[in-house]
């Protein structure tokens, strides 16, 4: 297997690459950028590149974009993205783009060279690779988009505004609600979430029902 690396911390990348050649892989190329990658690689191009997500200039998507560049320079080649972090949003660009062939896994699992190489060998014969723990997120956030598809467009509103720290009474003014209005809202929110409402007059347990169905909104808004 010949494979190609782009990572711009000169440390891990070549870290990375001796953890490639101490199990038999040949690494032909190794960038520290997107744009230097894709010159390394124009007139040869190997089996399988990794590419980290966040590369120079805005280490932002960098890596997603090098990987799109490839693939539409080299049909067929295998790419894994690497990340610190996990930023599902971000990677899944590739997956929409490319259903085959691709992978995306954390740094914190790359160590594991056993995983690793399954991974390119993987990607290197066309099969989409995804870190279990990205899958996890997914599966959650799945979970959670249903549970707040219980909940009907002014629910959505008020918990929006609940987010951002709006009293009972800050959300009625802000949607000219009256205040049993935004009650009943309030106590349909924690019901179609499963949030049991305390009743009766308001107080830390109601408090503690506000902040846990915010982290529900919350939870979900950071995947889109």
């Amino acid at each position: 297997m010949r494979v190609a690396v782009a990572e711009d911390s000169g440390i891990f990348r070549q870290a990375l690459v001796t953890l490639l050649t101490t199990v038999g892989i040949e690494v032909v190329a190794s960038a520290g950028s997107g744009e230097e990658l894709l010159a390394r690689v124009a007139g040869d191009p190997p089996d399988v590149v990794i590419v980290d997500l966040h590369m120079p200039p805005t280490f932002t998507n960098e890596g997603v974009v090098a990987a799109r560049r490839l693939l539409e320079r080299h049909p067929g080649i295998g790419v894994l993205v690497l990340s610190a972090f996990n930023e599902t949003p971000q990677a899944m660009e590739l997956f929409r783009d490319q259903p085959r062939g691709v992978g995306y896994l954390l740094k914190d699992h790359v160590t594991d060279v056993d995983s690793l190489r399954s991974a390119l060998e993987r990607v290197m014969r066309g099969e989409v690779v995804i870190d279990p723990d990205v899958v996890s997120r997914l599966v959650e956030a799945r979970h959670r988009e249903a549970e707040l598809s219980r909940l009907s467009g002014r629910e959505r509103e008020v918990l929006a505004l609940m987010a951002e720290g709006h009293s009972n009474a800050g959300i009625g003014k802000r949607l000219h609600l009256s205040a049993r209005t935004v009650e009943d809202h309030v106590r349909a929110i924690f019901t179609k979430l499963k949030i049991a409402s305390s009743g009766g007059a308001p107080g830390p347990q109601d408090s503690n029902k506000r902040v846990l169905a915010v982290l529900t909104w919350l939870r979900t808004a950071e995947t889109r």
